[in-house]
Order: structure tokens, then sequence, then C-alpha cells
């Protein structure tokens, strides 16, 4: 289908209770495969490319997570889903939280995986502003250091098959689409009140050994908004390091 005149690839399998899946920066639907077949067994399940990813194009030189909401909304609307529960995958988890605030009645449930409610801090924008420089200087150098740095090093050993796949994944990517997701990513919303406001299942899952994320304000802010809290072993990328927990968890969601 289209928004703003460019093409948003999604797909989706399965009948009623429909889970909606999204991916994170720099990767695709094709994250969510091992997981979709047993989970479509027993419900509607949506994977969506963003806007600039994937089978997706682009449509601005800065894709906020306001606009890449507008367009899941519209592919949800395409499909005439009214009501979902919606998880998504550290950039999907934001892109999520702005559904909740532009479309409140839209969400059954809401799963942030490897994600935060938290807005960037200054040194992250400054990282961010960083990031853009070197994709344009070298896009290469810059995806393979972003994507190994995921993990601890013994996992990306561990796991250098699934790595390389992202890592593929990911040059298929232009520059302008790279580089427009991690602008959208600098400026959007510290949405941790709004998190904590929804009166939905809220989940969050984590790794203990997250090289991205804080694991003590994680802990915090699912404490104060009375969310389900799931440890897992690894590190950002939970769809490769604990596949297996995470299809448990997902199987769980309503």
């Amino acid at each position: 289908m289209t928004y703003r005149d460019t093409e948003i690839y999604f797909s989706s399998e399965g009948t009623g209770n429909p889970l909606i899946l999204l991916h994170g920066f720099m990767e695709s639907s094709k994250i969510w495969e091992d997981f979709v077949p047993s989970l479509a067994a027993k419900r509607q399940v949506v994977c969506i490319d963003l806007p600039g990813h994937g089978g997706s194009g682009c449509f601005n030189e800065i894709h906020s997570m306001e606009e890449m909401a507008k367009a899941v909304k519209e592919v949800l609307r395409h499909l005439g889903i009214e009501k979902a529960a919606i998880a998504g995958h550290s950039m999907g988890g934001y892109v999520s939280l702005e559904l909740s605030k532009i479309f409140p009645t839209l969400l059954k449930s809401l799963t942030l995986i490897n994600s935060t409610p938290e807005g960037d801090s200054e040194e992250r924008k400054i990282n961010r502003d960083r990031a853009v420089r070197l994709v344009n200087k070298n896009k290469s150098a810059f995806v393979k250091m972003a994507i190994s740095n995921l993990m601890l090093p013994e996992n990306s050993k561990k796991y250098q098959s699934e790595v390389q796949d992202l890592i593929f994944e990911a040059l298929r990517m232009s520059v302008k689409g790279i580089t427009a997701a991690t602008k959208g990513m600098k400026i959007r919303s510290d949405n941790v009140n709004l998190f904590s406001s929804l009166e939905i299942e809220k989940n969050i899952i984590a790794g203990k050994n997250d090289p991205i994320l804080n694991l003590v304000e994680l802990k915090k802010v699912a404490i104060e908004g009375n969310a389900n809290l799931f440890l897992l072993e690894g590190g950002h990328l939970s769809f490769v390091e604990d596949k297996r927990a995470l299809r448990k968890i997902l199987h769980l969601i309503e």
C-alpha cells in the first residue's frame, strides 16, 4: 500500500485478535520470520516495514516517530484493524508509543522489546549527529559497527551468522533511509509519563546485558508504570539471543 505517495510493505497472516510486530532501526520485518508461524496459528499477525526500511520507501529527510506511527496506522486502516496488541523492538517501541499517543483507542496492549519510553539524553543526541556524519561518509563501516555493538563480543561471535544477516539487510538500506530514522529518533519525545498513564496491558522485555539501554532505569519505568518486566539473558537483540524465551512471552500477550 502507499502512504504519502510512498510504498509501505507489510504482511498479514492468521485471523482474529491482531498482534502488530514492529522492527527496530536498520532492521526489517524479516526479524519476525521465525516467530510468525506459531503466533499466526492462533491470531492475526501483522509485520510492517517502517519507512526507509526493508521494502518501504522514504518520504522525507526526517522520519519522525510520529510520522512512522501514522504510516503504521494507515496499514491497519487498510486491513480494517481498529484495535490491536502492539510489540516493537527498539525503535519499533518508540513508534508504538507514538501510536498510543496519537491513536489512544487503538492499542489493546503495548510491549517494548529492548526499548524504552525515555527520550534521548544530550549525549545520545550528539551521538546521533555523529552517526549521521559517519553514514554519509562510509555507510558500510557504520552499519557493521552499529550492529556488532548491540551484543556483547562473545554473543557477536556465537551468533555470527545471524549478525551477518542483519548487516546484509541493513546494507540494503539507502543512506537517506538510515539518516532519516536517526534524525527521527533524536527528536522523539520523552514518553515516560505517557507510558505510566496508559491503562492497558504493558510489558517491557529487556536484556540483562543490553549495551544500549540502562537496565536500572528500565526497572524503575516498569515499576512506576505498573508494567510487567521480563529480563532475558542477552543484549539488545532478544529476537536473536533469546529467541525461545521471547517467543514464549509473545504468546502470552493478549
